[in-house]
Order: C-alpha cells, then structure tokens, then sequence
C-alpha cells in the first residue's frame, strides 16, 4: 500500500476505506494535513443515531452525550426544552427523540449551523423548532419562565488556549469553541440570564471546562445549589442546577 492512505493509523484506514468512494487518496492526504476524520466521512455519532457534519459545525463528542445522559436521569416529564448553541442539532435532537411529548427549541448564532441542524432534524424525522440569534435573545418571549429543561454545550475555550488545540480540532468553527480571554465567558451570561426563563424547579445543565469547576459554580449558584459532576475521565465537565421556585 503506497500514499497517504498507507500514513493513516490502521482504524483511520478501515473507515475511510469503509466509504467506498473513489477519491480516498484525496480524502487520506486532506486527514494527514488535520481535517477531522468526521468531516471526511460527513456524519458523526451520538447516543444512538448519526447526524451530518461539516466544517459549519462542532463534531458531536462522548462529553456531550454525558450531558444528554446526565439530564436524562435528572428530569422525568418536562414540557419545554431549550437547547442554547445548538451546532449540529445532535442534543436537541437526542432529547427530542427522548422526550416526544415536550416543545423543543434550539438555538444558535449561526446561521449556517441551523441549516446543518434543520437538516439533521428533518432526516431523523424529528421536531425541533431552531432559531437563530445569541443565547436568550434568540428565544420566543412566551417561553419566559415557561422552560423546564435547559441545556448547553456552549464555547468554553479560553483564547490563549487556541494555539495548544489538536490541530483537526481548530479545523472546527472557532466561534463554538472560543468564549473569550477567560473561556468561560458565555457560561457566566447563561447563568446569569437563564433565572427569568426558568419555570420553578427548572433544571438547567451545562458542559464546562476541566478547569473551571470553582468559577462556574459560583456563578450558576445565583439560580440554586449549582453542582459540578464529573465525565466518564472523572474530571469536572458538568454544571447542574436545580431552579428554586
């Protein structure tokens, strides 16, 4: 086997192979020059379906199905769900398919994400309602204090933090993977924002940084007794609270 597909690591190979396309020297050197595998094969996996990604969106990652289980064990029934950053569409779409009988929304402040997400939505035959725009200001006013489950997986990537990222890792969009000089910048104006949409005994649930379990805490604890839960490495990755009426 010569060329760049000979360079790939063995399971790189098998599912490039796994495509069947004509073009899989073209797509092996584009995977040794740091384009995501995903990217590659156009979709990617959560919980227990696929959903398409492109260079418009953050690939799916197991921390975010950790979400996705973490909220599911915590809420039984809830009537309306929002999803704030939504990329691919993947987590709305997973509690959408878990809970058939609630309202889900999503956002994003990319228009070309929605139209990957919609796209996802439509092909899982799945309803979510998308709207564009930045965090809450994105929502429809009816939903104010109306929202039982709130979830994000937002950018918690500091700046300064940029450079060190695998390289397929910046071939993703920067704009969902940078927060700010601190990272956790859009975590604190969920919190902050997050109590007027809430209804009473609401839970809102957040994938954060390893690092920034002391600050996020401190930050959600205006809307109730925050918690930090860790991932499947055992280090802090969610923030979970429960709204106080």
């Amino acid at each position: 086997m010569d060329g760049a597909l000979s360079a790939l690591p063995p399971h790189e190979r098998r599912r490039l192979l796994a495509l069947g396309r004509d073009d899989i020297e073209e797509l092996a050197r584009r995977r040794l020059e740091g384009e995501p595998l995903q990217y590659l094969e156009g979709t990617a996996a959560f919980t227990d379906f696929c959903v398409i990604v492109d260079p418009r969106v953050l690939i799916p990652r197991p921390e975010t199905e950790g979400l996705f289980e973490l909220v599911t064990r915590e809420v039984e029934n809830p009537s309306v769900i929002v999803d704030l950053g939504t990329g691919s569409g993947a987590l709305a779409i997973a509690l959408a398919r878990h809970y058939p009988d609630a309202a889900v929304h999503a956002t994003d402040i990319s228009e070309a994400a929605l139209e990957v997400a919609r796209e996802n939505a439509r092909r899982l035959e799945t309803e979510v309602t998308f709207h564009l725009g930045d965090l809450f200001s994105a929502l429809p006013p009816r939903l104010r204090g109306r929202v039982d489950l709130l979830v994000s997986n937002p950018p918690y990537v500091a700046e300064g933090e940029w450079r060190a990222l695998p390289p397929d890792v910046r071939r993703e969009p920067r704009q969902a993977l940078i927060a700010g000089p601190r990272g956790t910048e859009v975590l604190e104006r969920i919190a902050a924002g997050a109590g007027e949409w809430m209804a009473p005994g609401g839970l809102v649930a957040c994938e954060i940084g390893e690092t920034q379990g002391a600050v996020v805490k401190e930050a959600f604890s205006v809307l109730g007794n925050a918690r930090i839960r860790p991932d499947l490495a055992g280090l802090d990755r969610y923030v979970i609270v429960r709204c106080e009426p």
